[in-house]
């Protein structure tokens, strides 16, 4: 393919996907990144959000990965998530109760650095709600 990218996301139990894609935005830990074709070997973590691929004809798919890694590289992107599904699988309602569990930690927290990771945590999945409530006014 001379456009493109081969991209697979893989979670412990299934592979979600294995396509072609024009292109595939991951949540790298340090802020999302998009691969549009050949690129150089890069391997990052992920934070869990949402994975976009964008096919070969512009329509655009998004999935849940709760975290993991990605191998970027000229032969595409693999997605080694520990969990992962279609975001149309992954509601408000499930969002909404992990910021409820990352609430309980966060004030169960004794040490700083439990504190800031109970924070992050919860950071993370306040963020995520607003995501998919962007995400889910865009598909129709």
């Amino acid at each position: 393919m001379a456009e493109g990218v081969k991209v697979e996301i893989v979670s412990p139990e299934v592979l979600v996907l294995s396509a072609e894609a024009r292109s595939v935005t991951v949540p790298g830990t340090e802020g999302y990144l998009t691969v549009l074709g050949p690129h150089a070997p890069l391997m990052t973590t992920l934070k869990p959000g949402f994975v976009t691929v964008t096919d070969t004809s512009g329509s655009a798919r998004s999935f849940f990965v709760g975290g993991g890694f990605a191998d970027i590289s000229d032969a595409g992107v693999t997605i080694l998530a520990e969990e992962a599904r279609p975001a149309s699988d992954f509601g408000r309602t499930e969002i909404e109760a992990r910021i409820a569990e990352a609430q309980k930690a966060l004030d169960a927290a004794s040490e700083i650095e439990d504190k800031q990771t109970a924070q992050n945590r919860l950071d993370i999945w306040k963020n995520l709600l607003l995501e998919s409530a962007a995400l889910s006014s865009t598909v129709h």
